[in-house]
């Protein structure tokens, strides 16, 4: 076992969790959505064998959801064009797009896509537009449930440098398969292809969500590997400047980027509201169910970060409680799955303690008592090949059942900027970078 620790520290969206607590349909219904939500969002990517080979990694990602409805994303989009602004964790000269139709109802028809420098607002840099081709063609038709990786773009892509990725729809759409919290801006057009234009003023439509694009892979003999975040909202930087790429694991890029030598790209697998044991409609399939598609499918993946459980025990125990009989041997029985999982892929993973929550809508003493001994059996097992104490870190040191009213974002779950970079700051590089460095 690794004896170096990380510190860090994440739990959930009060928001995110105020949807899923009112969230209900009858029972044969719920268990049909439930169902197909698990198969969507845990299908191995049907690429993942092509998106690995040489000098890959995932420079970023976004793990797709369903829409809920009543939203833009259940809507759909017709004769409009989607531009997605992304943070690239590593740079390279060459790169793919992941597209893709996870929790679409009906094939998705893609006219055009576009990869380039983002601008201000909607805007991209003149001259940077690259189009993006699929099987040679510039237009590709995406099957229900499905992904689909671009061809090689030849494009010089720098660490931390924003691009904007836009996404012709001709057709009706249908739902959408989106990621929630993008903490991010991005932009829907009026009627039209406006995928080639470098100017803002076809982008009438704001909106938070990323929409059909999950990865963005780089080919750079300069990336040592792919690190994955992999959890709920804290992970997906819910409470964090919007677009101000203030997320943790975004801070950890940036001080593995610092570095001299090969980097590791870092991948964000997060999904506010997400369960390590349970799916759900708003919030993905469970975290053990989507954990080979979304963290051990990324190229050049070496290492996962797993922070997950607290929603487990917040919306199953205490004034919540819609599911009850949680215990924390079926959390750890989750963890030794995850674990099982990363190492017959020969990948190292790395547990993180769960956040104090007291204070927040689903706080209980009873699901506190459950998360001093899931903490104690992360801490103590030695089952994880290290351990991260984001508790420790991010813990009040005047009451440890709250968060360091330093790093609270004001729910009691969710650390602000500054705590989003505590936790970068405390982990241990070396427990990440290859021996040689």
């Amino acid at each position: 076992m690794i004896a170096s620790r990380l510190v860090g520290r994440r739990p959930a969206r009060l928001s995110q969790l105020a949807r899923l607590s009112h969230f209900g349909l009858p029972g044969a219904i719920a268990l049909l959505v439930l169902v197909a939500t698990v198969a969507a969002a845990t299908a191995s990517r049907p690429a993942a064998a092509a998106r690995n080979g040489h000098d890959w990694v995932t420079s970023w990602g976004a793990s797709p959801q369903d829409p809920m409805p009543g939203t833009l994303g259940m809507t759909g989009f017709h004769d409009q064009t989607v531009r997605d602004i992304i943070f690239p964790s590593v740079g390279g000269n060459t790169i793919r797009l992941e597209l893709t139709n996870a929790f679409g109802r009906s094939p998705l028809q893609v006219g055009r896509v576009t990869v380039a420098v983002a601008d201000l607002g909607a805007g991209v840099v003149p001259g940077t537009i690259h189009p993006v081709s699929f099987g040679g063609s510039a237009s590709v038709r995406i099957p229900a449930g499905e992904q689909v990786l671009s061809d090689p773009v030849g494009m010089q892509v720098s660490a931390m440098q924003e691009l904007a990725v836009s996404i012709y729809l001709p057709g009706r759409t249908g739902a959408a398969t989106l990621h929630s919290d993008a903490q991010q801006l991005n932009w829907v057009s009026a009627a039209g292809d406006h995928s080639g234009e470098a100017g803002s003023g076809a982008f009438t439509i704001p909106t938070l969500s990323w929409y059909y694009l999950s990865g963005l892979d780089v080919r750079s003999s300069g990336a040592a590997g792919t690190v994955v975040a992999f959890g709920d909202s804290i992970t997906d930087g819910v409470n964090s400047s919007v677009g101000g790429n203030d997320r943790w694991p975004n801070d950890l890029a940036r001080r593995l980027g610092a570095m001299a030598g090969p980097a590791l790209s870092v991948a964000d697998a997060g999904i506010g509201g997400n369960r390590l044991l349970a799916a759900s409609r708003c919030c993905g399939a469970s975290g053990q169910a989507r954990f080979a598609r979304d963290a051990l499918d990324q190229p050049g993946v070496r290492d996962v970060i797993v922070l997950e459980g607290i929603n487990d025990i917040g919306l199953s125990v205490g004034p919540l409680h819609p599911d009850g009989g949680l215990t924390p041997a079926r959390i750890i029985a989750g963890y030794r799955d995850l674990i099982a999982q990363a190492h017959a892929r020969g990948v190292r993973i790395f547990g993180a303690t769960l956040l104090p929550y007291q204070g927040a809508g689903y706080y209980s003493p009873a699901g506190e008592a459950i998360r001093e001994a899931v903490n104690a059996w992360i801490l103590t097992s030695g089952a994880f090949d290290g351990v991260i104490d984001f508790d420790a870190v991010m813990r009040d040191p005047a009451n440890p059942l709250r968060l360091n009213p330093a790093y609270d974002s004001g729910d009691h779950l969710h650390p602000n900027d500054a705590g989003y970079q505590a936790m970068a700051d405390a982990i241990n590089l070396d427990m990440l970078l290859p021996p040689s460095r």
